[in-house]
């Protein structure tokens, strides 16, 4: 950190605390005791009212804002939520800016609303799902793609794709030029100009291995804006399942992305989804037992039944 932006954090740890030793600035910054003397001098010489008490510490006259911004208790609960979401969903990079970002706000903040705001705050939890080895891997190549994004650059990856293809093979490398990264139901997913399918692709961050930098370079379409792409619909073919009432409201829950309609009855619920390949519901299909049973189409239903008979030989 160099002096300058050193200057400027020390006013703002000064705005959100009364009162702080030189030591304890020190210790902040991860610097010397005399060092923060000479940065004290450079404020006070700069106009900043610091007041310092012996054997107490330094402190701003009372009044002293540093930027003259100013926000409503709802408007502070935003904007530090958004640091909290930031530090759990981001990169290391932008979730250690979140963190200094999130002092900055609170240190600005008039006493009653940062109170009332930490009041409020207290009453929210964000839950991210667990930094297991995949995850912190996600993020490690989220960092990567989002900086070959902004410098249009290609990157290399290997792939695993969730449904295999004819020939059973789910493995594929794939070079793309990266358009922009979307998080989508908790997952991080790279939009994409694919070499190999010759055509924008979803590739999930989870799925990938191996992502390699390359130094070839890519221009973005003048006609593509990730704030308003939308993929085509490509679900063409409709399976209907039937859904007995103890798990009906587990269903619901699950907000299974290719729930199409869901009918209400007495007895229970139709669901309708819409897919590209049936096979792509089979697992969630099977991980609802005797809860749930297909009705069509019939060749899903024997694919069901083909695998519920398989699982069986095995017991």
């Amino acid at each position: 950190m160099n002096k300058t932006d050193r200057l400027l954090a020390i006013v703002l740890e000064l705005q959100r605390n009364e009162v702080l030793r030189a030591e304890d600035l020190a210790a902040i910054f991860e610097t010397s005791v005399r060092t923060i003397y000479r940065d004290i001098q450079a404020l006070s010489e700069a106009g900043v009212s610091v007041i310092g008490a012996p054997g107490q510490g330094y402190s701003l006259m009372e009044g002293y804002f540093l930027p003259p911004v100013s926000f409503t208790v709802e408007e502070a609960v935003t904007l530090l939520i958004g640091t909290d979401f930031i530090e759990q969903w981001f990169d290391t990079h932008y979730s250690s800016k979140s963190r200094t970002s999130r002092k900055k706000i609170e240190a600005i903040l008039p006493e009653p609303i940062r109170s009332e705001a930490t009041r409020i705050r207290k009453s929210f939890r964000l839950l991210a799902t667990a930094e297991d080895k995949t995850r912190i891997q996600e993020k490690t190549y989220l960092e990567v793609i989002r900086r070959t994004i902004l410098e249009e650059r290609k990157i290399s990856f290997h792939y695993s794709k969730r449904i295999a293809e004819a020939n059973g093979n789910r493995q594929s490398v794939r070079t793309v030029a990266p358009y922009g990264l979307v998080l989508h139901q908790g997952s991080w997913v790279l939009i994409a100009w694919c070499e190999l399918r010759q055509d924008i692709r979803h590739f999930r961050l989870s799925r990938m291995t191996e992502l390699i930098e390359l130094e070839d370079k890519f221009m973005l379409p003048a006609d593509f804006h990730l704030d308003v792409y939308q993929p085509p619909d490509d679900r063409n073919v409709r399976v209907r399942i039937w859904v007995q009432p103890d798990i009906a409201d587990k269903v619901r829950e699950s907000n299974n992305f290719y729930i199409d309609t869901i009918e209400e009855h007495t007895e229970g619920l139709l669901v309708t989804l819409r897919v590209r390949q049936p096979e792509e519901l089979l697992h969630w299909v099977l991980g609802w037992g005797a809860g749930v049973v297909v009705l069509e189409p019939e060749s899903f239903r024997h694919r069901v039944r083909n695998e519920l008979e398989n699982t069986l030989k095995r017991y």
